[in-house]
């Protein structure tokens, strides 16, 4: 992908390109490189997302809140769906190597659009949510950058999770329940479940009068997350 020459910093701050996974993972990252000085453009590539409805309504609602909340710019960059199914695909549930994948895939094209466009600094929203592999992909990024000339900026977002779910449902917007591929939604699909049979366990052993092994599946439904 061909682009201008390196972005002017802008009211000061030094521009950095922000890879997105969705609209509600953006908020916070958005807001606390701008305090560290920095001044994102965002780049779309999650060609991991499926079906393809639920990629084009992801990408709507981020498009939304960069245009009409956060005055953020967003570069949509390349979509490799039969990548993905090549390189990601086979690794199936085996969830460790898919995600690397999956990580790797992404990130090389956000850092190829970084390198093109003349951005020297790079980071990722994969940050902030508490389900990714959070190790795995710091150490994705920060080969996928260094390998293009690119200085990778990782933070780490999770504490900010709790606050980019109260903002996110404070502008009423789409918040997914699965990661975005096939394998990751009936991943999800079946952590539902569980947790809505512990939360029955939880109700029947109150019902019976069994306040310790109540007390008992509570923790474990609490350490779930």
């Amino acid at each position: 992908m061909s682009g201008p020459l390196a972005p002017a910093p802008r009211d000061g701050r030094t521009p950095i390109l922000l890879h997105a996974c969705c609209g509600p993972c953006s908020l916070e990252p958005v807001k606390y490189l701008r305090l560290e000085g920095f001044e994102p453009t965002i780049c779309w590539t999650n060609p991991n997302i499926q079906p393809l409805e639920e990629h084009d309504r992801r990408l709507g609602v981020l498009l939304s809140w960069a245009r009409d909340v956060a005055g953020v710019d967003v570069i949509v960059a390349g979509d490799d769906r039969d990548g993905w199914e090549r390189s990601v695909a086979p690794a199936a549930f085996d969830r460790e190597r898919r995600c690397r994948a999956c990580y790797a895939l992404r990130l090389s094209e956000a850092c190829e659009v970084a390198r093109e466009r003349g951005f020297e600094f790079v980071s990722t929203t994969l940050a902030v949510s508490p389900y990714q592999l959070f190790d795995a992909c710091h150490e994705v990024l920060r080969a996928t950058a260094r390998a293009r000339g690119l200085t990778p900026v990782w933070r780490d977002f999770r504490p900010h999770y709790p606050e980019s779910v109260e903002d996110s449902r404070a502008l009423h917007m789409y918040r997914q329940n699965y990661c975005g591929c096939r394998f990751s939604a009936a991943e999800a699909a079946v952590e539902r479940q569980e947790a809505r049979d512990l939360r029955k366990a939880a109700h029947a052993a109150e019902r019976a009068g069994d306040t310790v092994l109540a007390a008992s599946i509570r923790a474990r439904i609490v350490a779930r997350g």
